[in-house]
């Protein structure tokens, strides 16, 4: 049993920074020249495509949930579980 839900944006966005990362790392060894502005569009990049992973890998689990329990996603939150205090 996992001990948390995956979340596949989290991995996209480590990637992309690990790629910085390694961009960086090679021009400070001596292996390539890199100008400094090349890393902005791959981390920026990077994040955009992780937000867009995350939504809809979120999607994807809220449906998911949703169909095991039998029940339609009608997109407003479940009132079953609301706060019978407030």
């Amino acid at each position: 049993m996992l001990r948390h839900r995956f979340q596949p944006g989290r991995l996209v966005a480590g990637v992309f920074l690990i790629l910085a990362g390694v961009i960086y790392a090679g021009d400070a060894g001596g292996l390539w020249e890199t100008p400094w502005f090349v890393v902005i569009p791959v981390v920026v990049g990077g994040l955009c495509l992780a937000g867009a992973v995350g939504v809809v890998a979120r999607t994807v689990h809220r449906r998911t949930v949703h169909r095991r329990r039998g029940a339609p996603h009608t997109g407003q939150p479940d009132e079953s579980r609301a706060d019978p205090s407030g």
